[in-house]
């Protein structure tokens, strides 16, 4: 199962055919791992619990993609995951 940090998900996201059904996306993207501050999720899960019904570019599902995650996930509040 490939796993992908969150700080690195753009490249991840880009690989789809947009635009695309929500899910298209979560079904594409099901057997992936994203890599959080907290510990880890399906992507393909998080994507399913989005709001909306298609992405018109991997901005868009990113962004929906935020919106989904839990607070924790990113880590503390203006800390920085750093390079790596």
């Amino acid at each position: 199962m490939p796993a992908v940090k969150l700080s690195r998900i753009q490249t991840t996201l880009a690989d789809l055919e947009y635009p695309i059904t929500t899910d298209r996306a979560a079904a594409e993207l099901e057997e992936t791992t994203l890599l959080l501050a907290d510990g880890e999720r399906n992507l393909g899960a998080l994507i399913e619990r989005s709001g909306s019904d298609r992405f018109e570019s991997a901005a868009d599902l990113e962004s929906e993609l935020h919106n989904v995650l839990p607070r924790e996930a990113v880590g503390e509040p203006y800390q920085s995951e750093g390079e790596g």
